[in-house]
């Protein structure tokens, strides 16, 4: 390609090679700021539309968490009410059980602190209410339930002891140790590191320390489970039933009859556990209940 350059006086004249390389880098100059401000424009554009549905998506998280707040609080105070009229119901209750308790042994109440709350409840809503506040609330009703729990578990066992059955309860310790107080109900998980609830109680015994049947009775089950471990489960009669977990050596066997005080298996480490130790557990028809109340004192 070949450039003229005209003057004045119309006389046509070549430009030079430097002239053709001057004009083509401007050219290029050019091409390449328009490319720049190009591609900095689109960018603005999309950095202000991302900000302006960053934004928008915030505002939506923040609506979602105000409901779900409230809807929280709503449940606490539903809960609330609730136990106010669960006391209501236990107190009467317990007025039809005081008539049919043999000898001296009272049933249990409520602590003076705990009355305090009776006829309390209905809504619970604060809109200026934090997380903060909200687990603490939490940790309150599980306080007041975990109270009313032991209420119920220790008329229960007075009623057992009286009832037709009352020969057939496991009374005896398994191990010839004491017991971890609080080990049933909730409590933190040793695994886990949550709350969760423990349905039996945990011996600190040595490896391969004699385990023995609380009550006489017949093993429905004698094997490995992968929480129990090696585990033993006895049926007494009339729905009571005990299991013994975590054994190191298992001296039954299915079928067989079992008298109250023989030795049934050995200590050990299996299954989900986290040291030597027996799982001790009494159970109704399937429910839990709570082994301390059935134990004699040593």
């Amino acid at each position: 390609m070949k450039i003229l350059f005209i003057s004045k006086n119309n006389i046509k004249k070549p430009l030079t090679l430097s002239m053709q390389l001057f004009v083509f880098l401007i050219l290029i100059l050019i091409f390449v700021i328009s490319f720049a401000v190009y591609s900095v424009s689109n960018k603005l554009a999309k950095h202000y539309s991302d900000e302006k549905i960053e934004t928008l998506k915030l505002d939506l998280d923040f609506v979602s968490y105000q409901r779900s707040l409230q809807l929280y609080i709503q449940q606490i105070g539903e809960i609330n009410a609730r136990l106010a009229d669960l006391d209501s119901q236990t107190e009467r209750l317990q007025g039809i059980l005081k008539k049919q308790i043999v000898g001296k042994q009272k049933l249990p109440t409520l602590p003076k602190k705990e009355k305090e709350f009776e006829n309390q409840g209905g809504p619970f809503i604060n809109s200026n209410l934090t997380d903060q506040d909200i687990q603490i609330a939490l940790q309150a009703l599980m306080h007041r339930m975990q109270i009313r729990e032991d209420i119920f578990n220790e008329t229960e066992s007075i009623l057992l002891k009286q009832s037709v059955i009352k020969d057939t309860l496991p009374d005896l310790y398994p191990v010839n140790v004491g017991y971890r107080s609080s080990s049933y109900g909730w409590r933190i998980d040793p695994i886990l590191g949550i709350r969760s609830f423990h349905e039996g109680l945990d011996f600190s015994a040595a490896e391969g320390d004699e385990i023995k049947a609380t009550a006489s009775g017949i093993v429905v089950a004698a094997g490995k489970a992968p929480d129990y471990g090696n585990y033993v489960k006895i049926k007494h009669g009339g729905g009571i039933e005990t299991r013994y977990a975590h054994a190191s050596k298992l001296l039954v066997r299915k079928g067989d009859l079992i008298n109250k005080d023989q030795v049934i298996a050995l200590v050990g480490n299996t299954g989900r556990s986290t040291g030597p130790h027996l799982h001790y557990e009494i159970r109704l028809n399937g429910r839990s209940l709570d082994p301390r109340k059935y134990l004699k004192k040593k």
